[in-house]
């Protein structure tokens, strides 16, 4: 081998031998940390809600059944819904054929019978019905294929990349699967945009009324997320199992103003999922520190060339979190604001105009843009008649 040669292959060999290295901490972190928790479950991940911040994590992007934490997209879509006004709590769905054939878990609801949407998803949150889940699914899309369609899109909406729906209540189907990352965005997305659904996640018993042909009965509701009873903190969300998804759970909790979703998926027993996320969420209140803006943040005006107004108010695009897993002082965090010094007519509503950032030691964490409040148009001739005729009348 020449010189030149045997140069380049020393160069390849030190190249790969630091990409090792570097590579090493992150596997120790991601893996062992979950380990040394002792998570038995092989895919789980710890989630920080109000900034999304991935705490720690195992195997999260491993593609898996998920069973009825499935649910978690179809209340989503559920509140979504209601939000546009499509639907409403006091609404009453009536039960199909198709809809009371649903094994599994269930409420045993009767083919016409109806209950309010509100009572439907109750039976969702607390007992896991399969057999609410299709009937809320045909009262918001008309079919059962129609609302997954639905559910397909809000999750790609979302960036679950590793997610692909086939029903909308999580029974065994080829093809249906998800992963603990994509759980953890549906959870986020639910709780911090509907929040209300802790009004039904944290029910631990509760009776429904079923009406139909033979009088009235009632039948009991169970939560199935045993962490309702057994961990303080604990607000939700989902369990799951089947016997190919095995047991998994998306567990919610909030503690001094700090909310962190668990996901655990594929524990081999019941009593290890809880085990696992209890552990999870212990760990991130150990370890995490939230720092939320809650000023009361000033207005900011920039002046406007060639507008029929001088100036452009400004909003605040957003709000501000940080969360650090490190112990940082985060009593320390300065706040700069930047804005343009003028900008030129017609200004669009929502055109940046500054920004308000966040820095820690000298380390910017972060920012809120700042966006015109309203729209500028640009001003005319006969914008500057009228105002020197106004000018003139003085």
């Amino acid at each position: 081998m020449d010189v030149n040669a045997m140069k380049k292959m020393m160069a390849l060999l030190t190249a790969l031998l630091l990409a090792f290295q570097a590579a090493l901490p992150v596997v120790y972190a991601e893996e062992n940390g979950a380990d040394s928790l002792g998570i038995t479950a092989p895919s789980a991940i710890l989630m920080e809600a109000s900034t999304g911040t991935v705490v720690l994590e195992k195997n999260a992007h491993e593609k898996l059944p998920p069973a009825s934490v499935t649910k978690i997209m179809t209340l989503l879509l559920i509140f979504d819904t209601i939000s546009q006004g499509k639907i409403h709590l006091d609404d009453t769905v009536t039960t199909s054929e198709y809809a009371a054939s649903m094994g599994g878990s269930q409420v045993f609801l009767e083919a016409g019978e109806t209950q309010s949407v509100d009572t439907m998803i109750k039976c969702i949150s607390v007992a896991s019905a399969n057999d609410a889940s299709v009937a809320m699914a045909e009262y918001v899309a008309g079919t059962e294929p129609l609302f997954v369609e639905m559910m397909n899109e809000r999750a790609k909406g979302l960036g679950m990349n590793d997610t692909h729906f086939v029903n909308c209540c999580g029974l065994d189907t080829e093809g249906h699967v998800t992963s603990a990352y994509d759980i953890a965005l549906m959870s986020r997305e639910l709780i911090t945009k509907y929040p209300q659904i802790h009004n039904y996640s944290t029910i631990w018993m509760e009776n429904i009324t079923h009406t139909t042909k033979r009088g009235t009965e009632e039948f009991g509701l169970t939560n199935t997320n045993k962490l309702i009873r057994q961990y303080p903190y604990a607000t939700g969300l989902k369990t799951g199992s089947t016997s190919l998804a095995k047991f998994c759970v998306s567990a919610t909790a909030e503690k001094d103003g700090i909310e962190l979703i668990a996901v655990i998926m594929a524990a081999p027993d019941p009593k290890g999922r809880f085990a696992d996320a209890t552990a999870l969420l212990n760990y991130g209140y150990a370890k995490c520190t939230l720092y939320r803006d809650t000023d009361e943040l000033p207005q900011v005006t920039v002046p406007v060339r060639g507008g029929v107004e001088e100036e452009a108010a400004g909003e605040y695009a957003g709000s501000f979190s940080y969360l650090s897993t490190t112990g940082q002082d985060l009593t320390d965090m300065k706040k700069k604001w930047y804005a343009k010094t003028e900008i030129e007519a017609p200004v669009e509503k929502g055109q940046q105009i500054g920004k308000l950032v966040y820095y820690l030691d000298g380390q910017e964490l972060g920012k809120i843009e700042i966006v015109a409040a309203k729209a500028v148009d640009r001003a005319d001739y006969l914008h500057y008649v009228k105002k020197g005729f106004g000018y003139w009348l003085l």
